[in-house]
């Protein structure tokens, strides 16, 4: 960008000079040039907002050195990332992390990026690190999420409630973005956010009021379902092609609620991470030849010159 700055005035001006007056190029020179400082290399490609960074891991030093715990909710195009993270000077830690890649194992095999999924993903991280804080027994959450607005109490007698703050990026925090429903799941896991209901979805920004009926609909697939049958009515053969992995697992419409209630209660149950085994069998994969010992290369020098030999006479 280039900036311009007015010509200065040599003289008393008149109303013409004011609106013929030129524009005068300012050129960066040397000394503009010597003080410039390039910005952080995530600024620069453009993945970190360090406005909002500094103020979700900046603590006061009379806290003696404790972090602050971010919830940390990342989307790709087929999965949904949350974490755990507090910051130090050497760099971020993740205390726990949970992925939608991982609902199969609970019984939701497909749409592992919508709504639900999202909040399940929620559900799980939450469940996860409570079960590793051992805080799991003290803070259930909301067993039975009807969507209405809820916040983990602490305990008059025992350890206050862990406490994680919302990062979602560079995402646009618009009212029904996945991140606030996996902010959700993680709130009705047991973890103390601070939020409100305003950006979750049935929240109506015209008459400022917050509908639960529709947010409970969101968190159980309901919004897939009746997609799912106005197309399966309007349309049957853009169905089979669109809900085709549907159709091969047999999932039906009414079948959504069931399956996201009962894999909410399977995380409850059992929320650990479970390692795959490994594929490594022991012994490390060779792209070349083994390399002879001196003995050998004898042997099969000798054994050579013998066949040559017996190929002459």
């Amino acid at each position: 960008l280039t900036n311009y700055a007015a010509a200065p005035s040599l003289g008393p001006s008149t109303d013409k000079q004011k609106q013929k007056m030129p524009f005068i190029k300012l050129v960066k020179n040397k000394s503009y040039f010597r003080r410039y400082q390039v910005k952080y290399r995530r600024r620069r490609e453009g993945k970190t907002d360090f406005y909002a960074r500094k103020r979700l891991i900046i603590q006061d030093k009379n806290k003696y050195n404790s972090p602050k715990y971010r919830l940390v909710v990342r989307f790709t195009n087929s999965d949904v990332v949350a974490q755990i993270i507090y910051a130090k000077i050497t760099g971020d830690v993740v205390l726990a992390a949970a992925y939608s890649h991982e609902l199969p194992k609970y019984g939701i095999k497909l749409g592992l990026t919508n709504y639900a999924a999202a909040y399940a993903t929620g559900l799980l991280l939450a469940r996860r690190v409570l079960t590793k804080l051992k805080l799991a027994d003290k803070y259930q959450g909301e067993t039975n999420p009807t969507g209405k607005h809820f916040v983990v109490q602490a305990l008059e007698d025992g350890p206050k409630p862990f406490t994680v703050l919302l990062d979602v990026g560079l995402t646009r925090t618009s009212t029904g973005n996945r991140v606030f429903a996996t902010m959700k799941g993680a709130a009705d896991g047991g973890l103390y956010v601070p939020h409100s209901t305003r950006r979750l979805a049935g929240y109506n920004a015209q008459d400022k009021k917050f509908n639960a009926d529709v947010l409970r609909k969101y968190i159980f697939g309901g919004h897939v379902a009746e997609y799912m049958k106005q197309l399966q009515k309007e349309d049957p053969e853009a169905y089979k092609r669109q809900f085709a992995r549907f159709v091969k697992e047999k999932i039906n419409p009414d079948d959504l609620e069931k399956i996201y209630k009962a894999a909410h209660a399977a995380i409850r149950k059992d929320p650990a991470h479970t390692k795959k085994a490994s594929k490594f069998s022991g012994k490390p994969k060779r792209f070349n030849e083994k390399k002879l010992t001196q003995e050998q290369r004898k042997a099969s020098l000798a054994k050579r010159i013998a066949a040559l030999k017996a190929a002459a006479q």
